[in-house]
């Protein structure tokens, strides 16, 4: 089931999707297990959680339904060197999240400030 339809203007804030990754993040590797540690920005998957890859498929799926299709985290992974995969933050999981909710940027340049002439 496809997640709400957001645009530019509805796309949650980064703090929102912060703690919606913390919350989920929490239910996929377990509370026991991060019960002690504060999920910031900076928090590395690998290095800071022991993420292991069958919780990254629970954590794309997880946030599939939350968001909606648009959300391909396997995919944006793939696109990844080895090092950056292992070296991932929360940080940037949020931006890319935050950042396929707003959509494409609007066009500017030559053809729209042409369009804009009368």
């Amino acid at each position: 089931m496809p997640g709400p339809v957001t645009t530019a203007e509805t796309a949650p804030r980064p703090e929102e999707v912060l703690a919606d990754v913390r919350r989920i993040v929490v239910e996929v590797i377990g509370e026991d297990y991060v019960s002690e540690l504060d999920i910031e920005r900076t928090t590395a998957f690998r290095a800071d959680l022991d993420v292991e890859s069958i919780e990254l498929v629970a954590l794309g799926e997880a946030l599939r339904v939350r968001y909606g299709d648009g959300i391909r985290l396997a995919q944006w992974i793939g696109d990844m060197e080895l090092d950056d995969i292992i070296a991932m933050t929360v940080g940037q999981l949020v931006d890319h999240i935050v950042g396929a909710l707003a959509g494409p940027e609007p066009a500017t340049g030559p053809v729209g400030e042409a369009a804009g002439r009368g």
